[in-house]
């Protein structure tokens, strides 16, 4: 390699690791703030799942739109813990109103990193209300350190990685699909 290549690549390799240095991995990859939350997402082998069911609801040009966007972004082990068949059954055609809606109902409008939703909490006396884009509501709180958020079937998921950044917004990645009413 002639000098020029090898300070290029040096070039590259340092804007690279400034681009991910203060985001977590997930799911074995990489996460890049200058990348969206779907492109992203296809690359954690955590969340094929997830990846998926955006595809099957058609939510896909919707996450890769401008946003910003706050995702609570279940892992797969949280959709393994469903009823065995539920997932089967959601990404069938006929059931994309339910699958969006479930979908939708783990984005909230906005970027809410983790200082924005603890401060949330302490305003709200220990709790914070979360308006999804499905229109439902979620609770946020803490249990000691972990961010724990309640749907409104008063199932609770915990966020296991917070503040992944994106070009549209942020992920959090949770331990439990939340269920709206």
């Amino acid at each position: 390699m002639g000098s020029m290549a090898v300070v290029a690549q040096d070039k590259m390799d340092k804007m690279d690791k400034m681009e991910k240095s203060d985001n977590p991995m997930v799911g074995g990859a990489a996460m890049y703030k200058t990348k969206d939350i779907v492109d992203n997402a296809v690359n954690s082998a955590d969340h094929t799942t997830l990846v998926a069911a955006v595809k099957a609801a058609g939510l896909v040009d919707t996450l890769k739109s401008k946003g910003p966007f706050t995702v609570f972004a279940p892992t797969n082990a949280a959709f393994d813990k469903l009823p065995a068949g539920t997932v089967d059954t959601l990404v069938k055609p006929e059931n994309k109103a339910t699958l969006t809606k479930i979908l939708t109902y783990h984005v909230v409008a906005g970027n809410m990193d983790s200082k924005a939703i603890a401060k949330a909490i302490k305003k709200g006396n220990g709790t914070a209300s979360l308006t999804t884009v499905a229109g439902g509501m979620l609770k946020a709180s803490m249990s000691g350190s972990d961010l724990i958020l309640t749907d409104e079937k008063g199932g609770t998921s915990k966020v296991t990685i917070a503040d992944v950044k994106q070009s549209n917004g942020v992920i959090h990645v949770v331990d439990t699909v939340l269920m709206p009413n």
